[in-house]
């Protein structure tokens, strides 16, 4: 069956959905002026001072106050501190609303190793923030949003800062235009993640349960052919062959080497393309989401409807 084409399978199966969705997820309140930011490096050590004060600066012309964060100088080998003091950062005694990560790199994931005593909040991060996202969502925590890191966070166009301010705050949003690789329309609740970190946690009990979901993949500095392993684990894993739609955003320089240009090769749309289109499901590729300028924030869990004949993500109301 064609869940994309097929519209009683799947104005049913969004329906289960809509029940699960309310069912599982903590929701959300939106932030309003006056509330507080605490600030988290739970990667790789912070590398650019500046950046980081001008995203700081951006969230406080919100409205938003921002705690005196103790990130900027702090250094475990290649990492942003201990395992224990960034853990701290994400479990801190004296929560606040919203939890913007400084930057990506690597480290989030060991933090998984601890037992996770989640909060209601928002936080705000991708890349190698997609482990804390992932393990945060199957907990059945809503909050969590796939969109600039602070130090990036300045380097963003007008409009995608416009779009991160306005999901915190309980506003709509544009729908986000990609390209139209797979016809189809599916409902489903988003799923956004870093391909490599998010293929490390399969297998694990911090990856939601993706079925009937609209995955959103993204990812950088990575050739194709690792780009091909990975959606191959996930495709033995039985993990694509039960979404609903999925939707490519930037893959930033996952190109072929010198040398394997040498000789006949894929590019990474063409491993995408054929790792996915036996799938049976509506597909969008290109979308403005991930390590490009223009990184389009995108809420975990909510519901949303692909549209892989238009090249649209639309969220819905929940």
């Amino acid at each position: 069956m064609d869940r994309g084409t097929d519209s009683l399978w799947a104005n049913s199966w969004a329906d289960i959905l809509i029940v699960v969705y309310i069912k599982q997820q903590t929701f959300t309140s939106p932030l309003k002026k006056g509330d507080e930011i605490i600030t988290a490096a739970t990667g790789s050590a912070i590398d650019d001072h500046l950046s980081l004060i001008s995203g700081l600066k951006i969230l406080e012309s919100w409205g938003l106050r921002c705690r005196p964060q103790q990130i900027s100088n702090r250094c475990w080998g290649y990492l942003a501190g201990e395992d224990l003091v960034r853990f701290n950062d994400i479990h801190s005694e004296n929560h606040a609303p919203l939890i913007a990560f400084a930057r990506g790199g690597w480290g989030s994931a060991r933090l998984l190793e601890r037992s996770q005593p989640w909060k209601k909040g928002w936080l705000v991060g991708f890349s190698d923030i997609t482990s804390i996202l992932l393990s945060r969502l199957s907990a059945g925590f809503a909050g969590g949003i796939h969109g600039p890191l602070v130090t990036s966070l300045a380097n963003e166009p007008l409009w995608s800062q416009e779009r991160l301010k306005s999901l915190l705050f309980g506003e709509e949003v544009p729908d986000l235009l990609g390209e139209p690789w797979k016809k189809g329309i599916a409902t489903g609740p988003l799923v956004i993640a870093n391909l490599t970190v998010a293929s490390h946690l399969i297998g694990s009990s911090h990856m939601p349960d993706l079925k009937g979901s609209i995955l959103i993949l993204e990812d950088v500095s990575e050739a194709p052919y690792r780009i091909d392993r990975m959606l191959t684990h996930w495709r033995l894993a039985g993990i694509l062959q039960e979404l609903a739609g999925i939707g490519f955003g930037s893959f930033s320089g996952c190109n072929a080497s010198i040398e394997e240009k040498k000789r006949e090769t894929f590019n990474t749309e063409q491993v995408l393309k054929e790792r996915s289109f036996d799938l049976g499901i509506p597909i969008v590729g290109n979308l403005p989401i991930g390590h490009c300028c223009g990184n389009a924030s995108l809420p975990e869990g909510q519901l949303a409807q692909i549209d892989g004949g238009r090249g649209v993500l639309k969220l819905l109301p929940y």
